[in-house]
C-alpha cells in the first residue's frame, strides 16, 4: 500500500532537505504513540534511526536503515527502510523527497507499507494518512506556509 502526502513550504528545497535532522525528527514525532528516541545517526546511507513506540500498554521497537540519498538541481531525497517493525507491519519504506517549487519547495512523504494482508493494509490506510498528515502543520511552522 502506498501513501503520498505533499506539503508546499516557503523555503528553498535544499534548505528544507538539509534541515531533516534529529531536532526536526523530534518535532515530527506524533503525540501518540509516544516515541523514545534511542539512536539517530542522520540521513546518509548506512545511518540508523531507532525508537521505542510507547503505547501505555506495551512498547514496540522500530529500527530503520537509511538506504538511499540523492540530490539533483530540482529535488533531493533520502529513504528509510524498516529493519525491525512493530506489529502488524512487515514492510516499511519511507521516501523523504523535497522538490523545487518556484522559490519554495514541496515536501513529499512517500510511504510504502505492508502487513502481509491486503485487507489490513487498507484498514490501516486512514490511520497512516491521519498520522502523517499531522506533519503538515509542523512543516509549515518550521519552513513557512507555501
Amino acid at each position: 500500500m502506498q501513501l503520498h502526502l505533499k506539503t508546499p513550504v516557503r523555503q528553498d528545497y535544499l534548505s528544507v532537505f538539509h534541515a531533516f535532522d534529529e531536532q526536526l525528527f523530534r518535532k515530527l514525532a506524533p503525540s501518540y504513540p509516544r516515541l523514545r528516541l534511542l539512536r539517530f545517526d542522520g540521513s546518509a546511507p548506512g545511518d540508523k534511526v531507532e525508537v521505542v513506540l510507547q503505547t501505555g500498554i506495551k512498547s514496540f521497537r522500530w529500527t530503520s536503515l537509511i538506504t538511499e540519498r540523492h540530490t539533483t538541481d530540482t529535488e533531493a531525497y533520502f529513504v528509510d527502510e524498516g529493519q525491525q517493525l512493530p506489529p502488524p507491519l512487515r514492510y516499511w519504506r519511507h521516501q523523504h523527497l523535497v522538490s523545487r517549487h518556484g522559490s519554495g519547495a514541496v515536501i513529499h512523504d512517500i510511504i510504502t507499507y505492508s502487513t502481509g494482508f491486503k485487507l489490513l493494509d487498507l484498514l490501516l490506510y486512514p490511520l497512516m494518512r491521519v498520522s502523517f498528515g499531522l506533519r503538515k502543520p509542523v512543516y509549515e511552522r518550521v519552513f513557512g506556509k507555501g
